[in-house]
């Protein structure tokens, strides 16, 4: 007998088995939301029903004991339902206004900040970098950590700034950290060509799947031999994806390897639609463990953006109505020739006309 999908094990299971009781009385059926104080929102449906989410941040790194403790809370608050999010925050739908209080209290007991609602810093996205990942350029996890120490009275504020804020930290260009969509981002960048050592690609390496590998088809089999590559300087983007595919073409380089800042993008279809982030530093040599540079830059774009901006207004939002002419002006930036946008079908995206905004 032929079984029906519903019968097989395939694909996700479906969400709403695991929405909370009060999510599932009222599903569809929420009449509206407010912001109440940092990190906590109500929630009130037309039968009636309050829910209020409390929300912090955890890092991307947790042990198991701390996953145990945080399910004890929603077991004590939130009828054994937690929910952990895409930028690291962990979300408890709280059903009686009477225990918000204390899960904010328990939830900080164990270090996690309650915040990133509303007009305030959300919880920023990072890669796993050098911890387990072997293509970085810079270490994720140390950058998000110092902007976090800047910026922590910022995230449990839902006033902090005219919009939201988000921030992303990615350890290379393949962006694992959602940085092309973020106000700002910053991305680790790698500017040498990996190196080939032959004697291990020789024994190691399948040459077709290190030719396939490449995005810009900058790989090809070395001359006299077929057995391992050579790859073109002028083609190379240096992603490090023919790394991943073969240790013995290792990317790393310390005194060419750094980070790069990017800001203005967003996933938002409100007011501009989404927007995608634009090179604004094309270089920052590596400097852990506190980063200061790096923090000083994001400080003094975000202070600037704070200032200027009108409420409700992103970051590149703010950016578009002003010009980037004056946003380098304003942030004393110095402008590249790399920032310029150089792929082929970028020109859609360039003014056209032959009026600029006077700085």
């Amino acid at each position: 007998m032929a079984l029906s999908f519903d019968d097989l094990d395939f694909g996700p299971p479906d969400y709403k088995e695991f929405l909370p009781p009060v999510s599932k009385r009222n599903y569809g059926k929420w009449k509206y939301h407010e912001h109440i104080k940092g990190g906590v929102i109500k929630h009130v449906a037309e039968s009636g029903d309050e829910a209020y989410t409390v929300r912090a941040a955890i890092p991307k790194y947790v042990a198991a004991e701390t996953v145990h403790k945080l399910c004890d809370i929603a077991d004590k608050y939130c009828e054994g339902y937690i929910k952990f999010t895409s930028r690291h925050n962990v979300s408890f739908i709280v059903p009686k206004a009477e225990d918000v209080d204390s899960v904010i209290k328990d939830v900080e007991a164990m270090g996690f900040p309650v915040g990133g609602t509303d007009h305030s810093l959300k919880a920023i996205i990072q890669c796993v970098g050098w911890t387990h990942c072997h293509t970085p350029a810079t270490d994720s996890p140390s950058i998000t950590k110092a902007l976090y120490e800047e910026f922590y009275e910022e995230f449990k504020d839902n006033n902090a700034f005219p919009e939201r804020i988000k921030i992303a930290v990615s350890g290379c260009l393949n962006m694992c950290g959602a940085t092309h969509a973020s106000d700002i981002a910053i991305i680790g960048m790698h500017r040498k060509v990996p190196t080939v050592i032959d004697e291990i690609v020789e024994k190691f390496c399948s040459v077709p799947d290190l030719i396939k590998s490449c995005p810009k088809y900058a790989i090809k089999p070395k001359k006299g031999n077929p057995k391992s590559i050579t790859i073109a300087e002028e083609k190379c983007m240096y992603c490090g994806i023919c790394y991943s595919m073969c240790e013995g073409i290792p990317i790393h380089n310390p005194e060419y390897d750094g980070i790069s800042i990017w800001v203005g993008g967003k996933v938002s279809n409100t007011r501009k639609g989404p927007l995608l982030a634009r090179l604004i530093i094309p270089f920052m040599p590596n400097e852990p463990p506190h980063w200061k540079n790096v923090v000083k830059v994001v400080r003094k774009i975000v202070d600037i953006y704070k200032a200027n901006a009108e409420e409700d207004e992103r970051i590149g939002e703010w950016i578009e109505r002003i010009g980037w002419e004056k946003f380098f002006q304003i942030t004393d930036i110095p402008f590249s020739d790399k920032s310029i946008d150089d792929w082929i079908f970028s020109v859609e995206t360039y003014r056209k006309g032959t009026n600029f905004k006077m700085v």
